[in-house]
């Protein structure tokens, strides 16, 4: 049977209030003075890193936002039961979530990265 590594509500909940209180006080700042071209509205905020484990080629996870269970290819070369780092970082514009971007590593490199929604 599949394992679905799952992360923290709390760590979510935190990256998507940063996000939103920094678009709260940037939307008071608008009112007074004209938005530069240069803040696009997209941020990705870290949310969390979990410690998880490969099993028969991929690593496994249950994201937010309504994403749901995915699995994550890890290249042949790592065995099942090599254990891996997950980070999640939640996407939004303008404080909204429209997505997160999971990245997988092994001994501190990146083996595998995905975005899900809009990031």
């Amino acid at each position: 049977m599949t394992t679905y590594h799952e992360f923290d509500q709390a760590a979510i909940d935190e990256a998507l209030e940063t996000a939103h209180a920094h678009y709260a006080d940037r939307k008071m700042l608008m009112t007074q003075q004209v938005q530069g071209l240069a803040d696009s509205g997209h941020m990705a905020l870290a949310a969390q890193c979990i410690k998880v484990t490969v099993e028969d080629g991929k690593v496994c996870l249950n994201l937010p936002l309504g994403i749901g269970k995915v699995c994550l290819p890890i290249p042949a070369k790592f065995p099942a039961g090599t254990v891996a780092q997950a980070c999640l970082s939640i996407c939004t514009t303008w404080g909204i979530p429209t997505g997160v971007r999971v990245s997988v590593e092994i001994a501190g490199i990146t083996v595998v990265s995905q975005s899900f929604g809009k990031c």
